[in-house]
């Protein structure tokens, strides 16, 4: 019984919907915001145009001392591997808790994004007239009767047509 128990949680808990709703809110609230962002960025075009210029410049000046820099590096390379591997070892690590801490923040966000989706949803809902969904009221969604013939037939012709079936036939 537990997999069904898991089932209905999974299809009555509104958590993803709230979360898909606050992240549609999250990025119409960001997107009221791009028009003056734009404006700024337009502003500062001349500005970036220069520095960009200044770094080309730059650039330029350092690829003339390139190989003896180059060369300097490769002489210089630590011989002992061991140290090397060591080093790795520790980036290796360091990166693993990195994700651990990226998937923490992770879940935190999605936990926000629920929050702000409920409220919106919250606000949007009509307050009159309205039926909450069933698994708020904790009640089970009655169950869906057929449609068409098997609905107009009355229960004693089912039961019988039902043991006439698992009947198996006798003349021989």
């Amino acid at each position: 019984m537990p997999i069904t128990d898991d089932i209905k949680k999974t299809l009555t808990d509104p958590t993803p919907l709230y979360a898909l709703a606050g992240a549609g809110d999250l990025a119409y609230e960001k997107l009221r915001e791009v028009p003056g962002r734009v404006e700024a960025l337009a502003a500062d075009r001349k500005g970036a145009q220069d520095k960009a210029t200044a770094k080309l410049h730059e650039a330029q000046e350092l690829l003339v001392g390139a190989p003896a820099k180059v060369t300097e590096a490769v002489t210089a390379l630590p011989a002992d591997l061991k140290a090397l591997q060591e080093r790795a070892q520790d980036f290796a690590l360091q990166q693993v808790a990195r994700a651990v801490e990226l998937a923490v923040k992770a879940k935190e966000t999605y936990d926000e994004l629920a929050e702000r989706g409920k409220v919106v949803v919250d606000k949007t809902r009509p307050q009159d007239g309205v039926t909450q969904p069933a698994a708020e009221l904790g009640e089970q969604p009655a169950e869906v009767e057929p449609v068409g013939d098997a609905a107009a037939e009355p229960a004693s012709k089912k039961s019988a047509r039902a043991k006439k079936s698992s009947i198996p036939d006798q003349t021989d």
